[in-house]
């Protein structure tokens, strides 16, 4: 079954694409879909184009659709890509122990 994380954000893949160490497993996108003589064709994808939707996960691994687990593009997981993730795509993590905790003090 797959997997959720506990947090993830969408991002247009041109975005990821400015980090130099950035690559891309193609073998694990999600089937692509189209419709051709009125009936709905799934075909296998082979590239990422720019304005496609990527997921950073809360283990900053990415993927091709909001399960953690499956169709990975990118794990390289190095001290340069947290800090990229952070400085360049304002990503974050949100605290929600402290928002939890913020509401139960009120």
């Amino acid at each position: 079954m797959a997997q959720n994380s506990a947090y993830c954000k969408a991002y247009l893949a041109n975005n990821f694409r400015a980090f130099p160490g950035w690559t891309e497993k193609t073998t694990n996108l999600r089937k692509g879909k189209k419709m051709e003589d009125g009936k709905e064709v799934v075909f296998d994808r082979t590239k990422i184009e720019d304005n496609d939707i990527l997921y950073l996960h809360d283990s900053y691994i990415v993927t091709d659709g909001i399960f953690k687990d499956e169709n990975i593009v990118f794990d390289t997981l190095t001290d340069e890509w947290k800090k990229f993730c952070h400085e360049n795509l304002k990503f974050s993590i949100p605290d929600y122990k402290k928002k939890d905790t913020a509401a139960v003090a009120k």
